[in-house]
């Protein structure tokens, strides 16, 4: 084969279907998963006490697994992972969730194709969010949230009423993620490692553009441009792929969360 000759849309074609046919993911259980991805993203700087949630559906209609409250996500293992109803009953498990995850539940009523929630108050996007300003991409590595971060400019009050929920599920729309001024940020995911990787890079992403606010003005990308990297790197088989990366890499200190 003679790829030197191929445009650039066959190339990436190509690329795609070896990395389908080539590299393996990990293998870990859903709830593994979301205990992994708690550890993850502890270390990369989403820990603000017990504040944030994150949840999954279980497969049965109206339920969702999420974790305990008063438990940080570096302390979650499968485990203490519990299961609750729409109305955050506890289904399985002992303990309570987190009485925020109120919201979780009008996102899943309204966004059928979401599996995953994952709710933080990152050191930057906190920061971003004081600002009133929505986020700016403008680096290749953050196009993921090309067109795909929606923006709630007037902070509702602690999400634990039907309200917040409601607004909130609202300003999200069809976008997978969403910066809450004066508050933090939310991404969705059709699987739990699409969910990391979002929650991963929106952090990434406020910080990039606050320390070049303080550096000078942001350039736009183009957007045709901006729209094909945000197609290129986010795909089920590379969310995946970058997952079993950021998980091997959270096992050589967080072995304990798989039990």
């Amino acid at each position: 084969m003679n790829t030197l000759d191929m445009s650039k849309a066959d190339l990436i074609t190509l690329a795609q279907q070896r990395l389908e046919r080539e590299v393996r993911p990990g293998e870990w259980s859903d709830r593994q998963k979301l205990a992994l991805t708690c550890r993850i993203l502890y270390d990369g700087g989403h820990d603000s006490g017990l504040a944030g949630q994150i949840t999954c559906r279980t497969g049965e209609p109206g339920r969702f697994y999420t974790q305990q409250l008063g438990y940080g996500f570096d302390e979650i293992s499968a485990a203490s992972l519990i299961e609750v109803d729409q109305d955050l009953q506890v289904v399985n498990g002992q303990g309570i969730p987190n009485p925020a995850n109120r919201f979780h539940t009008w996102i899943y009523r309204q966004r059928p194709d979401v599996n995953c929630i994952i709710h933080t108050h990152p050191l930057h996007v906190a920061a971003l969010s004081m600002l009133e300003t929505p986020l700016q991409i403008s680096h290749m590595d953050t196009c993921p949230l090309f067109d795909d971060c929606a923006f709630l400019a007037h902070w509702p009050g602690v999400p634990v009423g039907n309200e917040e929920g409601e607004i909130i599920a609202g300003a999200l729309g069809a976008k997978r993620a969403i910066l809450l001024a004066h508050h933090g940020q939310l991404v969705v995911g059709a699987t739990i490692e699409e969910a990391c990787m979002l929650a991963i890079l929106i952090e990434r992403a406020a910080r990039l553009q606050l320390l070049a606010m303080a550096a000078g003005a942001i350039q736009p990308l183009p957007p045709r441009l901006a729209a094909e990297a945000h197609d290129w790197i986010s795909t089920a088989r590379r969310d995946q792929v970058t997952f079993a990366y950021y998980a091997r890499r959270a096992l050589r200190s967080h072995q304990d969360c798989l039990i």
